[in-house]
């Protein structure tokens, strides 16, 4: 059963990802610059509420390895409590994330973390966020990333369509 779930999560994780991404990648032993003009965001991912954007600079979130994306959210987004099999890396390149832990949306029990911030938390560590202004985020992880609400009513991807 749990090897049914991990199967599950990754194919929607794939899928959530693969909606439309058009960044093209350079060939291997090639550089990849992207400058802030280059960027294609696209809505999703499916993980995250509506009204997100992202953008996959390098490797493949679906796929065992390292990778990097962007995601930029509107003023007053929130993420409710959640968690990763992996360690996530996050750096804030504009706006403000302000990031909670724990297994309940607690908005006063946020660190502030402005534009030019890193941060970094364990596999499994429970946290959620929010956003003051318009904010883009820099997400360096290892794949396969996903990404599991700690109840399953807060899933975008469980919403009646």
């Amino acid at each position: 059963m749990k090897r049914v779930l991990s199967f599950l999560a990754v194919t929607v994780l794939a899928a959530s990802f693969a909606q439309g991404q058009e960044m093209t990648h350079p060939a291997a032993g090639e550089p990849g610059i992207y400058s802030p003009t280059e960027i294609k965001w696209k809505d999703g991912p499916a993980f995250l509420p509506a009204g997100a954007k992202f953008a996959v600079l390098e490797g493949d979130p679906t796929k065992e390895g390292p990778f990097v994306m962007r995601i930029w959210f509107p003023a007053g987004f929130r993420i409710q409590p959640h968690w990763h099999p992996k360690v996530e890396r996050v750096t804030v390149l504009s706006g403000t994330l302000n990031l909670g832990m724990g297994e309940r949306f607690d908005q006063s029990a946020t660190r502030k973390m402005p534009a030019g911030t890193y941060g970094f938390w364990p596999a499994g560590m429970r946290h959620f966020a929010w956003v003051k202004g318009k904010t883009i985020v820099q997400l360096h992880g290892t794949g396969p990333w996903i990404f599991t609400y700690v109840n399953p009513a807060d899933d975008p991807r469980n919403a009646k369509r």
